[in-house]
């Protein structure tokens, strides 16, 4: 799944990039195994732009399993969607090379650094499973990569795990908490930095960190839960439920399906109208509405995807007027509580929470970056909303995982019938529970929460640190988790 874009290359990275890419004689070879094949396939396929050839790459290289999952029209869709987001991707380096499992890092023309992960089946044909993609940031010029082994026991990723963070935190590139687990039981996980800088307040295992975007899989997991219990419909208007929303247009057109795969049209609450408003005025759903719900479309609903941490305010304005319920309240009752997720919240800024990390960014108020690290208490809002900013500890965020992976949590497959608008689709929840991975970031903070069933393995990487101190450790540790000979 396409994580929000994080807007980390600007125009110096993309010539620093551009001109390493020129340098670099030997762009990646994939490995000449049926794995690797078909890993350069499917980049052939995405960068030709024909939607015939990728369809013909997904019928003859997709396994059956997770075509019955996600059938080739869905899929089609969702190649639509990176594509006109990415354009074309060029790989620049092989992180790790399986049978079952490929990852690259790898340059779209637009500009973004990207990490792919292809997995695969562990035996004969090794068909497709799935596909991750998630951004990264430029290499470095000249910067050394650390050297593992092409196969690795755990004990041994372990320790390269161990001490590639303890190098980090030593340079002060991370501060923060990393739990790995296999079958839900933790096999490695540890705190570092400091939670309070003004008071010398360590991190520990179990210190509060602001999840970021990682909140919308709230909002996703109760909007599954109505629609489970028949109150409302993926295909139901936003005007069925907010009749009196500021835009007609978003009242006629707009879909609960749109509004959960970010196809619209309805934009960022973030902008001017955010800046100018003081901080401690965000406290609910209803105060976050006027900074974005009068603007017009940007497109018409369901032909293109853009970003919209807007379409989830309005989700949660949704659930509180289908449940009668505040969504914090909704949240807490229905999703935290049978998950036993007793460190999980929308903590408010001025609020006495014990054990909450404060995040340090090092962009000055004026925009500018590489300054010294200065709280960012400044920049987010007095709490936070539907579509992030709630607060959650890496041990609560590993029984969501334990949650999710039971199914006891589901999240809906809201994607199912494509970005366009198109019939409705049946709500029954998955057969089997995928996996998933999600990231959530801005200044001073930054999450990474993936659960891979296929290996076993979680990730959870939480950081009071700007982006992307937490999705760069997890990038890392999934590429030597792969390393190992299952």
């Amino acid at each position: 799944m396409l994580i929000k874009k994080l807007a980390l290359v600007g125009l110096l990275s993309l010539l620093l990039a551009q001109s390493l890419l020129a340098q670099n004689a030997d762009v990646p070879k994939l490995p000449e195994t049926q794995a690797g094949q078909r890993a350069a396939a499917y980049i052939q396929a995405f960068n030709s732009g024909d939607e015939q050839l990728m369809r013909a790459f997904i019928t003859n290289n997709v396994a059956p399993a997770a075509l019955q999952q996600r059938p080739v029209d869905a899929r089609i869709a969702v190649y639509r969607e990176m594509r006109a987001n990415l354009q074309t991707i060029t790989p620049w380096r092989v992180l790790a090379a399986r049978e079952d499992d490929i990852s690259l890092l790898a340059q779209a023309k637009t500009g973004e650094w990207l990490t792919l992960g292809f997995a695969f089946e562990p035996a004969p044909p090794h068909k497709l499973l799935g596909l991750r993609i998630e951004d990264s940031e430029a290499p470095a010029a000249g910067a050394p990569e650390v050297s593992t082994p092409a196969v690795m026991s755990e004990p041994e990723v372990v320790q390269t795990i161990e001490k590639y963070l303890n190098d980090l935190a030593a340079a002060d590139e991370f501060s923060g908490t990393v739990i790995v687990a296999r079958q839900g039981n933790p096999i490695w996980q540890r705190a570092y930095g400091l939670a309070s800088k003004e008071y010398n307040v360590p991190n520990r295992i179990d210190t509060k960190f602001n999840l970021g975007s990682i909140n919308k899989l709230f909002t996703q997991i109760a909007i599954g839960q109505l629609i489970e219990q028949g109150k409302l419909s993926l295909d139901d208007k936003l005007g069925k439920y907010l009749p009196n929303y500021p835009n007609r247009d978003a009242v006629e057109k707009v879909t609960i399906r749109h509004l959960l795969s970010m196809t619209s049209g309805i934009g960022d609450f973030f902008g001017p109208k955010y800046d100018a408003t003081p901080k401690n005025k965000l406290r609910s759903i209803k105060d976050y509405l006027p900074l974005f719900a009068a603007e017009p479309l940007a497109f018409a609903p369901g032909t293109q995807n853009q970003y919209s941490n807007g379409g989830y305010i309005v989700l949660g304005a949704i659930i509180e007027q289908v449940t009668g319920q505040d969504y914090y309240e909704y949240v807490r009752e229905h999703i935290c509580k049978p998950a036993g997720l007793t460190d999980t919240d929308w903590y408010e800024a001025d609020q006495l929470t014990p054990n909450l990390a404060s995040g340090y960014t090092r962009e000055g108020p004026t925009g500018q970056r590489g300054g010294p690290r200065r709280n960012n208490i400044y920049t987010r809002p007095a709490k936070g909303s539907p579509a992030g900013g709630g607060y959650s500890t890496a041990g609560d965020m590993l029984k969501l995982a334990q949650a999710l992976e039971s199914q006891k949590l589901r999240v809906p497959e809201f994607r199912q019938a494509g970005m366009a608008v198109s019939p409705s689709v049946t709500a029954q929840p998955p057969k089997a529970f995928s996996g998933l991975g999600i990231a959530g970031g801005s200044l001073g903070l930054n999450a990474l929460f993936e659960v891979n069933p296929d290996s076993g393995y979680t990730v959870i990487v939480m950081s009071n640190y700007d982006p992307p101190s937490a999705v760069k450790v997890g990038q890392q540790i999934r590429a030597w988790l792969a390393k190992i000979k299952r």
